[in-house]
């Protein structure tokens, strides 16, 4: 079903491609490590393949397949380590007055 020249092919790729994103988020809000991002992004993509291998009775052999999930996993890892490491660079803000008011 994954194809450029229909309809349903390109709807679905859109959709593998948000996925990607929103994943990203989840990174983010899971994991907070950059450092962390490719090992996990890597593991749920190859989750997804077993997943399709056992549904499918067979190993996914399509270019187009293997395209889609190449670029979606190098999606997930970028964007969920550029997001990671925003939250891990912020700076640690230092308060230089007094905590109470003894």
């Amino acid at each position: 079903i994954l194809g450029f020249s229909t309809p349903p092919g390109r709807l679905s790729m859109m959709a593998f491609i948000l996925n990607a994103l929103t994943c990203a988020l989840g990174l983010l809000y899971f994991i907070r490590r950059g450092k962390q991002c490719l090992d996990f992004t890597v593991t749920v993509h190859f989750f997804h393949l077993l997943g399709c291998w056992i549904y499918n009775s067979r190993f996914p052999a399509t270019l187009t397949w293997w395209l889609v999930h190449v670029v979606c996993t190098a999606l997930m890892a970028a964007i969920g380590e550029y997001l990671c490491m925003r939250i891990e660079l912020r700076e640690i803000p230092l308060n230089s007055a007094p905590k109470s008011n003894v």
